[in-house]
């Protein structure tokens, strides 16, 4: 795929993950505690002598999954000492993690009525850290130690057991060179989670 090709793509990607945010995940979530910083990003670090955020982020779409990630603080890992000189692929890396974990937190919560297992919320977040930090990397030739550091079993939700999450992971699995189409559809016809409950448990029963 082309570059300009490969950016488009990537753009319309990202608007996916604000919009869903917004209409699906930003509406039902509940008031959590405050952000836990996670570990320093490469530029804060001992011996550090990378690039900074930069024009690769604060110039492009990809600072929008950064907004979205604030939006989630009990999932949003970020540097201890986020500012404009922290490492732009650790940025992507930690937002990422946090869309995936609090995605899937969000609608297992909604559609189960419980709480979902850690070993769910680390596989969602591992997939999403991965799957998106490394078409950034990619796409602004950035690559970064945080991203070899991704590895582990991906055992990850489908689309029909968590619709949005398991959607985000298919569509970014390999961006840059798949052609992609929304895995569920009819997620377009849905205007809150509570009608995604009601699309899966119809499926549910008649399946």
């Amino acid at each position: 795929m082309g570059s300009v090709a490969a950016s488009l793509t990537i753009h319309q990607l990202l608007g996916r993950i604000v919009y869903f945010h917004a209409l699906f995940i930003e509406p039902s979530l509940l008031p959590s505690a405050p952000r836990r910083p996670g570990p320093v990003c490469c530029n804060h670090g001992p011996d550090s002598d990378r690039g900074t955020v930069g024009k690769p982020l604060t110039d492009s779409a990809w600072a929008a999954l950064v907004e979205v990630a604030t939006t989630l603080p009990a999932h949003d890992h970020s540097c201890p000492k986020a500012n404009d000189v922290c490492c732009a692929t650790c940025r992507v890396v930690a937002a990422a993690a946090a869309v995936g974990a609090g995605w899937a937190h969000t609608e297992h919560r909604s559609y189960q009525r419980a709480e979902p297992a850690e070993t769910l919320l680390r596989s969602c977040r591992l997939a999403a850290a991965a799957r998106l930090g490394r078409a950034f990397a990619m796409q602004h030739a950035v690559w970064c130690p945080a991203l070899d550091q991704l590895t582990g079993p991906e055992t990850l939700p489908g689309a029909e057991e968590l619709p949005l999450t398991g959607e985000l992971l298919a569509l970014w699995a390999s961006p840059i060179t798949d052609v992609h189409h929304p895995v569920a559809n009819w997620l377009n016809h849905c205007t809150g989670l509570d009608d995604v409950r009601r699309v899966l448990e119809t499926r549910r029963t008649d399946s």
